[in-house]
């Protein structure tokens, strides 16, 4: 199965030295850590998903020692055409990774625009797309700055979102576009203002519950109608169980929309799933 009339290419970085060595968000917790190995298989089936089952073009970042979370390259920055804005992140544990994505966007004739040293922008971890009009996470990560910055520089609207609870800490945790007029959102990430600011300016926003939001269910990837998302994860015995977000999957399954379920469970450790590992490079 492939998307139909849909070209997209992704930016992944392998797990190699993905770990939890520090604490950042509240679902790290460096004395679980990250199981290697496991980490490496629900990779490399995202991987497979998308290249071989879903027909996407994925482009590789080189993995760094010292930089786990570089395999979250959806903080990364945003692609817009040819240009390239760069994050500048919120914590010094995280700054170190963005020299390395200045030299691939550099090495692939990307035009890099930094972010003023004013504010923090963390990318398309906070910057989601909806049609024409971007969407702009702030008040975790990114600063509501940036919302003025890049609607200057992309000259397109830009509405900042704020978010409320830590554990919704960028945008993709708890928003993900379906397509120009509808969007998953889990209300409670943000403030009342923005609730409202959602509601108005999105024709058809769907709610989801807490329950699919804690399972990163809007951390979502999609492509066309396919949908890829967050399953519950592997048994003791090694047994993939059944899948997690029930009620969502049957909402988007009346939507229109396949969702195909992976094991994000190692990189939910670190408050990441499907869509954090990924950066869109076109499409």
């Amino acid at each position: 199965m492939r998307a139909a009339n849909t070209y997209m290419s992704f930016l992944l970085c392998p797990p190699n030295y993905y770990n939890i060595e520090y604490e950042i968000n509240p679902w790290m917790d460096k004395s679980r850590g990250a199981i290697a190995s496991l980490a490496r298989q629900q990779w490399d089936a995202l991987y497979r998903l998308l290249t071989q089952t879903l027909g996407i073009t994925v482009h590789l970042l080189d993995p760094i020692a010292g930089q786990p979370d570089l395999v979250f390259t959806a903080n990364a920055g945003l692609v817009f055409q040819n240009q390239f804005f760069m994050s500048r992140f919120r914590h010094a544990v995280r700054q170190g990774e963005t020299v390395y994505y200045e030299k691939w966007f550099r090495e692939h004739h990307f035009q890099i625009v930094f972010p003023p040293d004013a504010f923090y922008f963390e990318g398309e971890g906070d910057a989601l797309w909806v049609g024409n009009n971007l969407f702009l996470g702030c008040g975790i990560r990114t600063d509501h700055k940036a919302a003025v910055w890049l609607e200057e520089a992309l000259h397109h609207p830009v509405y900042p979102l704020e978010l409320v609870d830590p554990h919704f800490y960028h945008l993709d945790t708890c928003f993900c576009s379906l397509d120009s007029e509808r969007v998953l959102y889990y209300p409670n990430a943000f403030s009342a203002a923005s609730q409202r600011t959602i509601q108005t300016l999105i024709p058809h926003a769907i709610a989801i519950e807490e329950a699919d939001a804690l399972q990163f269910g809007a951390n979502a990837i999609v492509i066309g109608n396919q949908i890829v998302m967050n399953t519950d994860g592997t048994s003791t015995a090694g047994e993939t169980s059944a899948a997690r977000c029930v009620s969502l999957t049957k909402t988007l399954n009346q939507e229109g929309f396949v969702v195909h379920s992976l094991d994000f469970s190692e990189f939910i450790k670190s408050g990441g799933s499907a869509k954090c590992l990924i950066l869109k490079i076109e499409g």
